[in-house]
């Protein structure tokens, strides 16, 4: 508990540290908030890991953590899940350590905060685009061959993938208004992964002309997510623009997204680290005290400073694991 009181003290002050101290005195005062969503939001691997969430692989640095710090909540529940999707809102997840409880089991009529991040494994897309698109490019490297492949008889499959997702979002929405029905909902928008110009195809392999490809999917999936909240009465965090200049293609120390290999002492491969956490963090929390939703040079320098003392620190006990894993395996083969 000690540890996880001391990152989200430094979170805290990493956040409100960049934002006007006339805003940062009219924050919002919330009682109860829960944090639901996928993997973009429990940041699996970041340092460090929650190795009590089960199978949800959730972080003591995901942005929902981080907001919490911020905003001073008396209670703070966060159930985001890796791989969860909307359906995983009101149903059991199955996980590879167990099952988890169906997210909305955290809601309750007291709950006057709630954060959603959601939306981009409803119907395979996430998965089949980093799962498929990389083996493609040996076929046609400057090419698209991607988008090619997810284009049947001139229908973007992935695009009606997305409108599907869309009603899905906007009753998820609607169905937190009626168990919180007090509560401030914000949806969660998804930062960049892929540059609007350049390539990068050692940390991102991808056909050249699958770069656009990647960008306008996300593009849309972001639409999808903003356009479910105005009906139910949420509001929109806009994390797309802002984080232009820190997809993965983006220098170390500037990327919010780690590209294809996964690094246990940063993030898992296509998913947000530290930074993009900070970032996603700092985002929401402008948005509650309506701040312009910039990121400034020096947010990010702190934020990078802060990613590489949380990597150091996690390193002993990632070795230690590794020890004991290569014994077991020794000891199997005997």
């Amino acid at each position: 508990m000690k540890l996880r009181r001391l990152v989200a003290a430094c979170a805290a002050l990493a956040l409100l540290g960049s934002v006007p101290v006339a805003n940062a005195a009219a924050t919002p005062r919330f009682r109860e908030y829960v944090a639901l969503g996928d993997s973009y939001t429990s940041a699996p691997f970041v340092p460090l890991p929650d190795l009590l969430s089960l199978g949800c692989a959730r972080s003591f640095s995901n942005y929902p953590k981080m907001l919490a710090a911020a905003v001073g909540v008396y209670r703070f529940t966060d159930v985001s899940c890796g791989g969860a999707d909307t359906t995983n809102l009101t149903q059991p997840q199955r996980t590879v350590l167990g099952t988890a409880a169906p997210q909305f089991d955290a809601l309750t009529p007291d709950t006057d905060l709630v954060t959603l991040g959601i939306g981009g494994n409803d119907f395979g897309v996430f998965g089949d685009i980093v799962g498929t698109c990389p083996g493609l490019r040996a076929s046609d490297p400057t090419g698209a061959p991607c988008k090619a492949h997810f284009t049947v008889d001139g229908v973007d499959t992935l695009l009606v993938r997305l409108t599907q997702t869309q009603a899905r979002i906007t009753a998820v929405v609607q169905g937190i208004k009626q168990r919180s029905p007090r509560a401030t909902i914000l949806l969660i928008g998804y930062p960049k992964i892929a540059p609007e110009h350049g390539t990068c195809p050692s940390i991102l392999p991808f056909a050249d002309g699958d770069y656009a490809y990647l960008y306008s999917i996300e593009q849309a999936l972001n639409s999808a997510v903003s356009a479910a909240a105005a009906p139910g009465g949420a509001t929109y965090v806009e994390t797309f623009t802002p984080s232009t200049g820190h997809d993965a293609c983006a220098p170390d120390g500037q990327a919010w997204i780690q590209g294809k290999d996964f690094n246990p002492l940063r993030a898992l491969n296509y998913h947000p680290r530290y930074e993009g956490q900070a970032g996603v963090a700092s985002l929401t929390y402008k948005t509650l005290i309506g701040a312009p939703a910039v990121v400034t040079s020096a947010e990010q320098s702190a934020w990078a400073r802060q990613a590489r003392a949380l990597a150091k620190q996690a390193a002993p006990s990632h070795q230690s694991l590794l020890a004991s894993l290569d014994r077991v395996r020794t000891s199997a083969q005997r």
